[in-house]
C-alpha cells in the first residue's frame, strides 16, 4: 500500500459548459455552427483532466438558454463555463443563470493569435469574435444581480481545423497558457465547496482553554461551508484503542519507520530525547486507534485537544496523538491541534487542492535572514516535507500535560502560501492569504515543526499587516504560490478574503 494513499478521495467538481452563438448565423454561414461545437468539444476534453464536465452544447436563443438552465440545475453543477464562441444576444445567456444559480465564468478564448486578414471572410471572422458579446453579457449579469468572472486569452488548440483560414495552433502561446491556468484554477477551486459540503469534521475533546480566537460556532461553520461537525469524546477513542491488535501496532510501526527518521538525544535541549521503545509502541497503538476512529465515524478531517488530569488514562492517551495525526494528515485527513476547527478547515482546503496544508503558527523571527519561522509541536503534513521528518521523544509538551513523541520537520524549500481562516466580529469566516518562500535556513532541534519563510515584506511590516487582519493565530502552510487559487475558493464559497 502507498503510505500516503488518501483514506477518502477528494470529490471532483461538477462543471457545466456551453457554447453560445446566434441562430441566424447557421444558415448564412455553413460550417460555422459545427466549428464552434468542435471548439466546445476541445474545451470539454481538456477540462475533463480536472473535473467532471457536463457539456450542454450550443445555446443560440432565449428558449435554448432556458432549457440549458434546467439541464444544469438537474445535474447539480458547481460552476458553469459560458464559452463565447461568437456573437450572441445576452437574452440567450441570462436565462441559463437565472434558472441555475451556480457561479458563472465567461470564456473569451479566441482560437487564433492573429487572423489571416487578407483572406478572411465574414464567416471566418465570426468564428473569432468571441469577445464581441462579452460586454453585453456582463452588463446583463450586472443589472440582474448575477456575479460573473471572465477568462480572456487563447483557446490553445494543438491543431488547426480544416475550415480555418488562420493558424490556430496556439497551445504554446503565453496567452493560451494563462487562460488555461485560470480555467484549471477555477475547476480545482470548485472542488473545495463540493468536497466540504460532503465532509464530516470530527471535534475530539475541546478547545485549549482561553484561546479565544479559536472558539467556533459549529452552526456558523456549517452554514458557511456546508461541512458537518461530529462531536467526539475521548471515551470513543479509548474504546477503539482497546480493540487495536498487536498486528495493527506492528503495521503502524513499519509505516512510521518508512516515513520518519528516529532521532537521537539532543544535548542542547534536555527534554528532547531519542524516543523510547515504549513511547514508539504507544504512539503506534494510538495511531491505529486514531485511524479506526476516522473510519468508524467516516471523518474527512479532525480537530482535537484534551489535556487530561495528571496521571489519568486520557492524559496518557493524548500524549500519543502527534504521530498518528501526522500520518492521517498525510493521507487526506487533516488534523488540527488545540481544538482549532477553523484551521482544520484551512488545512482541508489546502489538502483538497493537493497543496499540503501543515499546521503552523509564528515560532520566532530571524532578523538576520529576515524570515519568520512558522511551525508547531504537531501534527505535520508529511507529503510536503523537506526530506524525512524526525521523531523526537519529548520529556514534556510545553503548555500541555504529559510526555511522548513529537515531529520535527520543515516544509519543502521553495514557494509557499499560508492560508488562515479567521472569523470577523460579525461572525463571518474570512481567508487571509500570504505568499512567501520557504528557505533553507537552520531550525531548532526541539521536536517542533519549523519552516523559515521569507515573505514579500520585512517581517515587522508583514506581521503588522497580518495582525491588523485579526487572524486566528494558527494557519495552514501550502506549497507553491497559491494566492490566485485560494482567492477563487473564497469567491466560490462566498467568503471574504485578503491577500497580503
Amino acid at each position: 500500500m502507498n503510505m500516503q494513499q488518501p483514506i477518502k478521495p477528494v470529490k471532483k467538481a461538477r462543471i457545466g459548459l456551453y457554447t453560445i452563438g446566434l441562430a441566424a448565423y447557421w444558415q448564412q454561414f455553413p460550417g460555422l455552427r459545427e466549428r464552434l461545437l468542435e471548439y466546445g468539444r476541445f474545451l470539454k476534453s481538456k477540462m475533463s483532466e480536472f473535473g467532471e464536465i457536463h457539456d450542454y452544447g450550443l445555446v443560440d436563443s432565449e428558449g435554448e438558454g432556458r432549457k440549458a438552465g434546467e439541464w444544469f440545475q438537474e445535474r447539480n453543477v458547481d460552476l458553469i463555463f459560458c464559452h463565447s464562441g461568437t456573437y450572441s444576444t445576452s437574452s440567450a445567456v441570462l436565462p441559463v443563470h437565472q434558472i441555475c444559480k451556480a457561479p458563472v465564468v465567461v470564456l473569451n478564448v479566441q482560437p487564433t493569435a492573429r487572423m489571416n486578414y487578407a483572406e478572411t471572410t465574414t464567416g471566418e471572422w465570426l468564428a473569432h469574435c468571441g469577445a464581441c458579446p462579452v460586454p453585453e453579457i456582463s452588463n446583463a449579469f450586472a443589472r440582474a444581480g448575477i456575479a460573473f468572472r471572465v477568462v480572456n486569452g487563447l483557446l490553445g488548440l494543438d491543431y488547426t481545423p480544416a475550415i480555418s483560414l488562420a493558424d490556430e495552433k496556439t497551445h504554446d502561446h503565453p496567452a493560451a497558457k494563462r487562460s488555461w491556468a485560470a480555467i484549471q484554477e477555477w475547476i480545482r477551486a470548485a472542488s473545495v465547496p463540493r468536497t466540504l459540503r460532503h465532509s464530516r469534521f470530527g471535534f475530539l475533546g475541546n478547545t485549549y482553554s482561553g484561546m479565544l480566537d479559536m472558539y467556533s460556532d459549529f452552526t456558523m461553520i456549517q452554514a458557511q461551508t456546508g461541512l458537518h461537525v461530529e462531536i467526539l469524546e475521548m471515551c470513543d477513542l479509548d474504546r477503539l484503542l482497546r480493540e487495536v491488535t498487536d498486528s495493527e501496532v506492528k503495521a503502524k510501526l513499519a509505516e512510521v519507520q518508512e516515513m520518519f527518521t528516529i532521532s537521537e538525544d539532543v544535548p542542547a535541549d534536555p527534554i528532547a530525547r531519542r524516543p523510547t521503545d515504549e513511547q514508539m509502541e504507544w504512539s503506534c497503538r494510538v495511531a491505529a486507534a486514531q485511524e479506526r476512529l476516522v473510519r468508524e465515524y467516516d471523518l474527512d478531517a479532525l480537530t482535537y485537544y484534551y489535556h487530561g488530569a495528571p496521571g489519568s488514562t486520557y492524559e496518557k492517551l493524548q500524549s500519543g496523538f502527534i504521530v498518528g495525526h501526522s500520518l492521517l494528515t498525510a493521507r487526506g485527513i487533516p488534523c488540527a491541534g488545540e481544538g482549532d476547527l477553523k484551521t482544520a478547515v484551512a488545512m482541508k482546503i489546502c489538502d483538497i487542492l493537493g497543496t499540503g496544508g501543515s499546521f503552523s503558527e509564528i515560532v520566532v523571527v530571524d532578523y538576520e535572514d529576515e524570515t519568520i519561522l512558522l511551525g508547531h509541536d504537531g501534527p505535520f503534513h508529511i507529503a510536503i516535507s523537506e526530506g524525512k521528518p524526525v521523531l523526537r521523544g519529548m520529556g514534556l509538551y510545553h503548555g500541555k500535560q504529559g510526555t511522548g513523541v513529537s515531529v520535527e520537520a520543515k516544509v519543502k524549500t521553495g514557494p509557499v502560501t499560508t492560508l488562515n481562516v479567521t472569523q470577523t466580529g460579525e461572525g463571518r469566516l474570512k481567508l487571509i492569504i500570504s505568499e512567501g518562500e520557504s528557505t533553507n535556513g537552520t531550525i531548532m532541534k526541539i521536536g517542533n515543526t519549523q519552516t523559515p519563510v521569507k515573505f514579500r515584506r520585512h517581517p515587522d511590516e508583514y506581521m503588522e499587516q497580518w495582525f491588523h487582519e485579526a487572524p486566528t493565530h494558527h494557519c495552514a502552510m501550502a506549497i507553491g504560490h497559491q494566492a490566485k487559487l485560494f482567492q477563487k475558493v473564497a469567491e466560490l464559497m462566498g467568503l471574504a478574503q485578503v491577500t497580503l
